[in-house]
């Protein structure tokens, strides 16, 4: 089990949660992969709310469901993840590795029992 942590750039989010990886080292693609895929199949079972996940969907899903709570959607879990490898990529997030910056997909990280995986969401800063 790790543990898996949201923050912003004005602090953590109150809730975190575990991920069950049985392997002891993977590539951070795979990591991000299994989150995304993980919390788009809890969404997808409550049959409601809204989704809070790493990345939110795009604005054509958005116009395309509406934004009334009310109605359950189903979220694509590999649009979800092609979205997150493209925010990782323009620096939407950063991931760190028990405080160790994990700066490339494709970098092995070695996961154990007590290993906490934070996402960072950075805000653009509005006006320069």
């Amino acid at each position: 089990m790790v543990s898996i942590v949201d923050e912003t750039t004005t602090g953590r989010e109150p809730d975190a949660w575990h991920l069950e990886i049985f392997e002891e080292r993977l590539p951070l693609r795979e990591v991000i992969r299994r989150r995304v895929f993980q919390e788009v199949a809890e969404h997808n079972a409550r049959r409601s709310g809204q989704f809070r996940g790493l990345v939110q969907p795009s604005e054509t899903e958005h116009a395309l469901n509406g934004t009334r709570r009310s109605e359950h959607r189903q979220v694509d879990p590999h649009r979800q993840y092609d979205r997150a490898v493209e925010a990782f990529g323009r620096n939407g997030f950063i991931v760190l590795v028990d405080d160790r910056q994990v700066e490339d997909l494709d970098v092995q990280v070695d996961l154990r029992t007590g290993t906490e995986i934070t996402f960072l969401r950075l805000v653009p800063l509005v006006g320069g």
